[in-house]
This record gives C-alpha cells, structure tokens and sequence, in this order.
C-alpha cells in the first residue's frame, strides 16, 4: 500500500486550517486517512509556534514504513530538522507564458521593421 504524509484541508471558505496526515495514496485530499499527524494553520504568523505541529515520534514511524511526504510537509519536517534540506528548482516559474512569448516575438518583429528603413537611409 503506497503511503503519503500530506495535508488535508479544512476551515471555511477563504480561512483554511490543515491536518497533516497519514493516508493511502488512493484516499482523496480530505477524505479517509489512517492517522493524523499534525496541524497547520497559514493565517499565523511564519515566527509562531503555532503554525506548524507536529508529532515528530509518529512521523518518523510513517517514514520508517515508506511513507513518502508531499512537497510543503517535506519544507516542514526539513524546518524540523528531520529530513535533510533538498536543493529545489523550479524551472518554469522565471519562463514566460505562452501569450507573452508571442507579444515579446511580435515587438521584436516591429523593431526589426521600424529599425531596418532607418539604418537604409542613414547608409545613402
């Protein structure tokens, strides 16, 4: 059975409190899991004590039967201390859209277009 530590929403519209859990990989997001871990709560400041807990002694028993973390429970547990920092990349994120990359190929295009008379005068 594939075993994730991840996060399950709660709290209400536009005010959202976490569980960190222990579930099957097949439960859905807030639904059926084997034993809850923690709590999370993004509304609190990122220096409280209470904004990330977690039961360290049961998450690393889930670790030690394989249980994999999601990406935000693995930046916790490598704020903890438990797991080792990992060097991340996101790729995308500095690339631009697809509608940008056309606007930036159409003002070149109109540069090119605007400075290539002008440099044929100047040459006369």
């Amino acid at each position: 059975m594939a075993m994730k530590i991840r996060l399950a929403r709660g709290g209400s519209k536009k005010r959202p409190h976490y569980a960190v859990v222990a579930t099957d990989l097949r439960m859905p997001r807030d639904g059926r899991f084997l034993e809850k871990l923690g709590t999370y709560n993004p509304l609190l400041p990122e220096d409280s004590e209470e904004r990330v807990k977690l039961d360290m002694e049961r998450v690393q028993y889930w670790l030690s039967k394989g249980a994999q973390p999601t990406d935000r429970v693995a930046r916790f547990l490598e704020a903890a201390g438990v797991t080792p920092k990992t060097e991340r990349q996101n790729l995308k994120k500095g690339e631009p859209g697809k509608a940008a990359k056309e606007r930036a190929e159409k003002r070149a295009a109109r540069e090119a277009a605007a400075n290539a008379p002008a440099e044929d005068a100047s040459a006369e």
